[in-house]
């Protein structure tokens, strides 16, 4: 059978991924509508993103090991598929509770999503057709986050906020239609298995964890509703990692951790995903908050960023085949941090176009730099054989930056989002994206050339 092209492995990577990362921020707008419909108040709305945040970092870890034990194509079907019904119960959604819990359906279907078609570029392409690759993919869902906010206000405001989500059946299906002509391409393990109680104990660790990060804003760590969560999570998961030593399926090989391009690469994931969530929070809530823009006006605004991003990804994922990641790891963020420290120019005088346009452009361009290299790296430095893993390992590194900068958004702000409150975010932003480019800087190692990807059996670096 003929072998798929690299453009329809990427359309099924980019269709399948985008869905769930553009759901991920369009709820952001669409909040106040829904909670206007619905009832439910503040609770409502915060429930309504946590709750598919909760599934989707609880679930990452699994579903990865499932698409490596499985096949790729095999677990984006059932993604696709669930994420498909949870859209439309959001999107028919009569009342808070239903709400809620198609969200948590949503984000424990976007789970298997993810890292399953990012795994399906590493396991079928190579060498610079994979970094290319990666590239476009990059582009396209990372643009898909961005534009979230776009999509969700033009729904908000001349529709509704339901066609937001009733929309996911159009990519879902014509994802499926592609998927058609990946037959004979997808890779199972003869011996395939999963350790139910590793399963077991890395989700519901995860998901005391998460749990705890989600609602400390609200109740504070000495709560028994926090502490006690994040204890139990922490001594599951701990209890998880523990076994993946001596299990003869595991869920996380541990010596995928031992390679020096994945580790470092996901330190510097850790601070950079920090970073992106905190700029796109604050970004998005200030310019409505504190500016008076409107849903689609705020959503519009980083519009030159996802632009960027989709134009310049796929030359960097090439440049860093060709140049070693290790220039545009550390350039990118660098270039990002600066793009933050404009946004200091904002005043009570509110210009868009001065005041942060310019940064939001340099940001751009920054970000295009560093997120696909980042990926290819990582990905990478492990066999495609546990792509699935090493990607939702890196996938689980960047829920959990953001869910914990979130968690400290009060202390960063200093209790209150005003004027003075974005520019503490802005030079947070930018020192944890400076963080992220010294860690590559220091950590990442460009390979060697011709030489294959390291194993998770050699030598630490």
């Amino acid at each position: 059978m003929t072998a798929p092209s690299s453009r329809l492995i990427v359309a099924i990577a980019a269709l399948a991924s985008a869905v769930a990362f553009l759901d991920g921020t369009v709820v952001n707008v669409a909040l106040p509508a829904m909670s206007d419909e619905l009832g439910g108040g503040l609770a409502t709305q915060q429930w309504t993103v946590d709750a598919y945040l909760l599934t989707l970092s609880s679930l990452i870890l699994f579903a990865g090991s499932v698409s490596d034990a499985y096949g790729r194509v095999l677990v984006l079907k059932i993604g696709l598929i669930g994420f498909g019904v949870a859209s439309i119960a959001v999107g028919l959604a009569p009342d808070p509770v239903t709400l809620i819990i198609a969200r948590a359906l949503q984000g424990a279907a976007g789970a298997f999503l993810v890292p399953s078609s990012l795994a399906l570029i590493t396991s079928l392409l190579q060498g610079t057709a994979q970094s290319k690759a990666i590239g476009q993919w990059t582009a396209w869902t990372t643009g898909a986050t961005l534009a979230g906010p776009l999509i969700g206000g033009v729904f908000v405001d001349t529709l509704s906020w339901r066609y937001a989500f009733l929309v996911n059946v159009i990519p879902i299906a014509a994802t499926f239609v592609l998927l058609a002509r990946m037959k004979g391409t997808d890779r199972r393990s003869p011996d395939a298995r999963i350790d139910i109680l590793s399963a077991a104990l890395c989700t519901l660790g995860l998901g005391g964890i998460v749990f705890a990060l989600i609602e400390q804003p609200n109740l504070g760590w000495t709560h028994e509703a926090i502490w006690m969560p994040l204890l139990a999570g922490t001594v599951l998961f701990v209890a998880f990692v523990l076994r993946q030593r001596t299990a003869a399926h595991p869920i996380l090989p541990l010596g995928i951790f031992t390679v020096r391009n994945f580790w470092t690469g996901n330190v510097s994931t850790l601070f950079v995903y920090a970073a992106l969530t905190l700029n796109g929070f604050v970004v998005g809530v200030y310019l409505q908050q504190g500016a008076g823009l409107s849903a689609t006006l705020a959503g519009l605004a980083s519009l030159p960023a996802t632009l960027l991003l989709i134009s310049l990804s796929s030359l960097a994922g090439t440049l860093s085949a060709k140049l070693g990641p290790r220039l545009f790891m550390t350039s990118g963020p660098l270039i990002m941090a600066a793009g933050s420290l404009l946004l200091l120019t904002v005043g009570e005088d509110f210009d868009y176009w001065t005041q942060v346009l310019p940064g939001l452009v340099v940001f751009g361009l920054g970000l295009a730099l560093t997120v696909s290299p980042l990926t290819s790296t990582i990905l990478g430095a492990i066999g495609g054989e546990r792509s699935g893993i090493a990607s939702a390992t890196n996938n689980a590194v960047a829920r959990i930056a953001g869910l914990v900068v979130i968690a400290v958004l009060a202390v960063i702000v200093g209790g209150t989002l005003d004027l003075d409150g974005f520019h503490r975010a802005a030079v947070a932003t930018a020192a944890l994206l400076a963080i992220g480019g010294v860690v590559a800087y220091a950590g990442i190692r460009n390979p060697r050339p011709a030489s294959q990807p390291e194993e998770a059996t050699n030598k630490p670096g």
